[in-house]
This record gives C-alpha cells, structure tokens and sequence, in this order.
C-alpha cells in the first residue's frame, strides 16, 4: 500500500491546474495521464516520452477522442461499466483503434458524470494498490472539475436562448445574428439545416446528458447549436464552407445513427427525426425549423408512406398539404365522392382499393398483397372504379390529383382529431 498511498498529499493545495493534476498522477503512477470531461473532450494530459499510443496522439491533437475508439469501447462494455459506478477499471488493448493497455476511473458528483482519468500502461501491469490510487485521484479531481462544470452550464443555457431566438424570428438582420455567433465564441455557419428529434416522453434532465454525449462524441455532424422543448431536441448543424454540399449527406447519415445509438447505449426509444431544408441565409432558421417540424407531422401521419423520409426536400408532393387544407375552395376529385357513397350504399371498399393501388404505385401484385385478395379479385374492383368513379387509371395526371387528394383528407382528419 505505502508505493502509492502514501502520495495523497500529493494534490494538496492544487486547484486550478488541471495539466499539473495530470501530471502529479503521472509521477505517482510512472505512466501517461489523459484527463477528459463527461464527453470525451481533451481537458489535460501529462507529459510523456516513448510510452504512448495511436488513440492517445489523436486524443491530444483532436482535442477529444476519435469516434472510432468511443465505439470501440462501447461495443467492449467499457464506456459502460464506467458509468455505473466510480471503480476503475482495466482495458485491454483494442489494436484495431490504436488503443493500448489501459486504466480508466470516471470522475462523478453523486450521480453525474464529470469526466474520465485515463492511465497508460507503461512498464508494468497495474495492481491494485495503483487502481486504488487512481480512485482517489477522481474524488481530488471532482473538485478540480465542479467550477468547469458550472461554467458549461452557463454557457450552454446562453447559446440555448440564442438557439431559440433565431427559432421564433427575433433577428431580422445577419449582422446581428453573426455578431451573437461570435460573442458566444462560435463560428457562423455558411450551410446550415435544423434536425429536430421527438422523445417518446419529456426529455429528462439524465436523457440531456445522454443527448450532449451523443451531440459531442459523434463525428458524423457538426452541432452548432441545440437545445430542448419538452419532448423535442432542436439542432442547428451545418458547415464552415461555402457551397459545401455534403451537409445534406451527413444529416442522412446522423439521423438514423442518433436514433439507434439513443436505443442501444441508453435505451431511449422510439425516436422520430427529420430535417429542414439546407440553406446558405442564417436569417433563414427558422424556416428550416418549421420545415423540421411539419417533415415529422407528415411522418406522424403517414408512418408508412414516409418512413423513410428525413428531409422536408423529399417530401414531394405532401409538401402541398398543409397548404391545401387551408384553401376553404379547395374541392377534391369527384370521384372520390361517387365511390364514398357507392361504399356507403353497397359496403364496398372500392375508394379504399384505389387507395391502396396508388399508394403501391399501381402494382397490381403489390396491392393485392396489402388488401389481402387474389389478383384477379383486385382487376375486378379496378374495373368497377372506372366504371362507377370514371377514373383513368392509364392517365399519370390524373391519378397523382387522386393521390394527393386521398392524402390531403387523412391529413385533415388526423389535424382534426389532434385538435379535440
């Protein structure tokens, strides 16, 4: 016990210097030190010679920790198991990521996670007397990390309340809007688009944390911005280039990612997301978010015609929608009045077959998969639609009007039954 134990004295009188704190762990320990906050972004390191690794050199030099290493250790159950409790642990080496041998304590208040000590092995193993000591290294460096803590917070609920004012439209002027970018210490960016999440429940205050974890470690998307409405979570995202098209791209790829990733590590579920549109005008943010929003209304809607759908771009003609319920002029096709009442007065469902059959793209095999009846059954009924609706079905205009029509109803009773 006296090898490493007797070094508690070692931080006294310490505050303030996290690099320092790194280093005094070193000289206890004989190894490198790498000191990060809740979401694995770089707070200090100790000094090193020969002794270190590829995960390591990256770590400094990004200034947090590859995704690919997150991932890793996730998939490994370390993350994990450093977020149950206050035990360090022993990593083996995962040579895939560059990661070599390895120890790792988190630093905690009660139940909050305020960062991680990580210990390179160098010339030996570490024993239990050196795990030991490393878990009295986290308790000294929750004090060091508690004032860095309140400091993000406070930062956080600023660009928080930005957020929401460039959401509702308080900035009219771009030169307003960039000055407020720079005064919070963040660039502006020259593509941007509003991703919105929606929560089965609130989000809860642990659920946030989750959210900043998964916001800071991913690498897939850069967040300028978020922030929380009850069971929503709002992000400006976007790049530092002009005319950088792969924005769009990445959201792709983001979205799907966050929402299973949310299910797997923290088991949050289910989860719709939807973008708006990518736009180059910063003023335009609010646009993008209500394209946002209306993008996930329609998937609330229609889970079946848009479930695979993430930006308001591919919505195509349900773009439409909310547009025509507001015309109180607005008629749909006559035919779908002649086939309601033929149902109605014979218990038929022809308007239903011609439904299906549309939204099936006019697949025959496919429709009559999804109504369950024979093919032949299915030519009949379409027969009996020309004949009762007078509808072309060999006629492409035509039958997009029904289309959309068809849709445009299940939107304004779905909008109907949401405002009882």
């Amino acid at each position: 016990m006296t090898e490493y134990m007797n070094n508690r004295h070692i931080f006294k009188d310490l505050y303030g210097d996290l690099m320092e704190f790194a280093d005094r762990i070193s000289s206890v320990l004989g190894c490198p030190i790498t000191i990060e906050d809740g979401n694995h972004r770089l707070l200090a390191y100790s000094t090193h010679e020969d002794t270190t690794d590829q995960a390591r050199i990256s770590t400094i030099i990004g200034r947090r920790v590859p995704e690919k290493v997150i991932n890793s250790l996730w998939k490994d159950g370390i993350i994990p198991a450093l977020l149950k409790d206050d035990t360090p642990i022993k990593i083996m080496a995962i040579h895939e990521v560059g990661l070599g041998n390895r120890a790792a304590v988190s630093i905690r208040k009660n139940n909050e996670i305020l960062g991680f000590i990580w210990a390179l092995e160098a010339n030996k193993p570490f024993n239990e007397e050196a795990l030991d000591f490393l878990q009295f290294a986290a308790k000294e460096a929750k004090n060091q990390l508690q004032q860095l803590q309140l400091k993000k917070k406070r930062t956080e609920a600023s660009q928080q309340e930005f957020l929401w004012r460039l959401i509702t439209g308080h900035y009219q002027d771009e030169a307003e809007i960039t000055a407020n970018f720079k005064k919070l210490s963040l660039s502006t960016p020259q593509n941007f688009a509003i991703i919105v999440f929606e929560f089965p429940q609130d989000i809860t205050r642990e659920s946030e944390r989750y959210i900043s974890y998964m916001l800071t470690t991913s690498q897939k998307i850069k967040t300028f911005l978020f922030t929380v409405d009850q069971n929503k979570l709002i992000i400006l995202t976007g790049t530092e280039r002009t005319n950088d098209a792969s924005l769009s791209s990445s959201s792709y790829e983001f979205i799907p990612f966050f929402i299973l990733e949310m299910r797997k590590r923290f088991g949050v579920e289910p989860i719709l997301g939807a973008s708006g549109h990518c736009y180059q005008q910063i003023e335009n943010v609010m646009l993008s978010y209500e394209e946002a929003l209306y993008t996930l209304k329609l998937k609330q809607i229609f889970p079946l015609e848009l479930a695979s759908v993430l930006h308001y771009e591919e919505l195509g003609i349900f773009q439409l929608l909310e547009k025509l319920s507001n015309k109180n002029d607005y008629l749909p096709h006559p035919c779908i009045r002649k086939l309601q009442e033929y149902d109605e007065k014979h218990q038929t469902s022809l308007l239903h077959t011609l439904t299906v059959y549309l939204e099936m793209d006019g697949n025959p095999n496919d429709a009559s998969k999804q109504l369950h009846i024979h093919v032949n059954t299915l030519t009949y009924r379409l027969k009996r639609i020309t004949e009762i609706g007078h509808v072309r079905l060999k006629d492409p205009l035509q039958k997009m009007s029904i289309f959309l029509d068809l849709k445009l109803i299940q939107y304004q009773q779905a909008v109907k039954k949401e405002s009882l």
